[in-house]
């Protein structure tokens, strides 16, 4: 009776062993898709990093970068990979991702999950996605803001966006703008080409600042929008921290940083298997105002900027 006793306890002390071990030797394949190489994926795998997964051990991320035309491609092509996982950033690689498959589950980083109509409210998403909303209407009235308290003498403001991005930024700009006594043109910019021409038509249009709307695939091309602004002599409000590290002038909003490393955790509960429909929307915690001091300096006399 004693040993038919050992037995009976050794197997159930085995038993969760075993399916340890079998979860243990899984290797997860995620999907990652952009308009344009992101640096802020570093944040991301630091937060899966955290959370026990290692790439080439339990994890592998595909990564997929295109224009939004190509996305659609991409998408489909991580479906064949058969990932766990696609995470996508950006209105225009959440739409593609979406529009591909409803059954692989969509981790995501956007501006306005529900005007894009990408779930269904941000506490029941519904649907095969989740992830965090980057935008309310507050922080695209605050870049305004910051340009009439930045430079008082600027009357006319041009806002570039991104047509493959959410269209509630422009519309909550522009009232914040007319709420200021501010005039605006807001120029369209779906390509680097078109991002040239926009700053030439701004500088035609004798604008007073420019505010880059908050895009992934204008955060792919922070560099050529800083140069182009400190060509033309332009001063620029922009969505965050990495325009300003490449010598944009003044940013404000969501700590990047801060926000992809969250995006692990829901990654990890997905793959752990909770539903996407389950995992509410989340918005970002911490906020950031970023002056680049040198840039300030070649601005403070000929804009007659405010900077303290």
């Amino acid at each position: 009776m004693r040993l038919i006793r050992l037995a009976v306890i050794l197997s159930l002390t085995l038993a969760p062993l075993a399916v340890n071990a079998q979860q243990a030797g899984k290797v997860y394949r995620i999907g990652w898709m952009t308009t344009g190489p992101l640096a802020l994926i570093v944040n991301f795998r630091e937060g899966m990093r955290e959370l026990g997964y290692v790439e080439g051990q339990n994890v592998v991320i595909e990564q997929r970068y295109g224009r939004p035309e190509r996305l659609p491609e991409l998408a489909e092509e991580l479906t064949r990979l058969k990932v766990d996982l696609i995470v996508a950033s950006g209105s225009a690689a959440v739409r593609a991702a979406q529009k591909v498959s409803v059954s692989v589950p969509i981790v995501f980083v956007t501006g306005d999950p529900v005007g894009d109509h990408f779930v269904a409210s941000l506490a029941r998403p519904g649907g095969n996605m989740t992830g965090l909303a980057l935008l309310n209407p507050e922080i695209s009235a605050k870049w305004i803001e910051l340009v009439r308290e930045t430079f008082p003498k600027a009357s006319r403001i041009a806002m570039l966006f991104d047509p493959g991005s959410t269209r509630t930024q422009p519309v909550a700009a522009e009232s914040a703008a007319r709420s200021l006594g501010l005039q605006t043109v807001t120029l369209d910019a779906g390509s680097a080409d078109d991002i040239e021409r926009a700053f030439q038509t701004a500088a035609r249009e004798r604008v007073g600042a420019i505010v880059p709307l908050s895009s992934a695939f204008f955060n792919s091309q922070r560099e050529r929008i800083v140069s182009l602004a400190a060509r033309h002599r332009m001063p620029a409000v922009y969505e965050n921290r990495e325009f300003v590290e490449v010598g944009g002038l003044i940013s404000y909003g969501p700590d990047y940083r801060d926000v992809f490393k969250r995006l692990a955790a829901h990654a990890d509960k997905v793959l752990k298997g909770t539903k996407p429909t389950d995992l509410p929307v989340e918005q970002p915690t911490k906020f950031e105002l970023v002056i680049n001091l040198k840039t300030a300096k070649t601005f403070s006399g000929s804009c007659q900027a405010s900077f303290f």
